[in-house]
């Protein structure tokens, strides 16, 4: 049996009972039945999908007024990345691929191309087989988020493709759902009839579908089996877990707004299992602190359009 450590959070709406859930293209709200015994279905929702949850955890540990990690984590590192002109474009805690971002990979890492400064630090000989354990420490070493959230080396020259899969699984399910129809009507104070619709003008009405519930749940698991076979050690499993349990606690301490019309909390904080944000916070400096060498600084990356035109 895995060892995981599983976390049931009920939630609702901050304000009032409707809620926005996330959609899909083509698809709308992710509607789905559940099934409750032999011949019993309900109407289920799913509110928010495991990878829009991991960017949430993410961004739990970005400040973007400052364009750098929240100061409680320093000692952790990140890759930034930079124009020609040094300033700030993005970073592995910001991209969807994290590691894997084609901004690092285009990029260039002291004078050498990130695709083939990635390969050499991995290892990566035809032929031999992917050394996993050596993998797992040089994404430590540069964003251990990446092993927290899971990381896909989809590199077409390199030998191997390297495919971390997620530690920390979260997402959101709704229970007994219903549509809450609304609507409303764009104005035009200065010509009702006439103008272009397609380019702003005109009155346009407008259809909105929310939905009430009547229970909210968050789902979340941590991996103890794959944070320890990445092969670590204790150091490195203990900062692992302790910065999954932080991103859980920021995200689950106060109002969880999602979307504008999707805010969320916690009913009962003390029985969903995620630890203090106090707590969690206190932990993750610890860990930290006692990872040493398995950490290193955070590196910066130089991206050029002009390098992708050239492709």
């Amino acid at each position: 049996m895995t060892n995981r450590t599983i976390y049931k959070i009920n939630l609702a709406p901050t304000l009032g009972s409707r809620f926005q859930p996330t959609g899909f293209p083509d698809l709308s709200a992710a509607v789905f039945e559940r099934h409750g015994g032999a011949s019993e279905t309900a109407d289920a929702l799913l509110v928010e999908s495991v990878q829009s949850m991991a960017n949430w955890a993410e961004r739990a540990t970005w400040d973007h007024a400052t364009d750098a990690q929240i100061p409680l984590l320093d000692g952790l590192p990140y890759l930034r990345v930079r124009a020609e002109d040094g300033s700030f474009l993005t970073s592995s805690r910001l991209e969807a691929h994290r590691l894997a971002s084609a901004y690092i990979m285009d990029g260039t890492i002291d004078g050498t191309n990130g695709e083939a400064w990635f390969g050499s630090e991995f290892g990566l000989v035809k032929g031999t087989p992917l050394n996993h354990r050596r993998l797992a420490a040089v994404i430590c070493r540069l964003d251990p988020l990446s092993l927290v959230h899971g990381v896909f080396f989809a590199r077409g020259k390199w030998p191997w493709q390297p495919k971390v899969a997620r530690a920390l699984t979260c997402f959101i399910e709704a229970d007994g759902v219903r549509q809450a129809i609304s609507g409303g009507v764009k104005k035009d104070s200065v010509d009702s009839e006439g103008g272009n619709t397609n380019t702003g003008y005109g009155m346009v009405p407008h259809q909105r579908v929310e939905f009430t519930a009547t229970s909210i749940t968050a789902f979340a698991s941590i991996d103890h089996d794959q944070i320890r076979a990445y092969g670590l050690g204790e150091a490195g499993e203990e900062l692992l877990v302790a910065i999954a349990e932080f991103e859980l606690a920021t995200l689950f301490s106060g109002g969880l707004r999602l979307r504008t019309a999707c805010d969320l909390e916690v009913s009962d904080p003390e029985a969903s299992g995620v630890p203090s944000l106090a707590t969690a916070g206190k932990r993750v400096v610890r860990a930290i602190s006692a990872a040493g060498d398995l950490l290193g600084p955070v590196v910066d990356v130089t991206w050029a359009a002009r390098s992708v035109q050239a492709k």
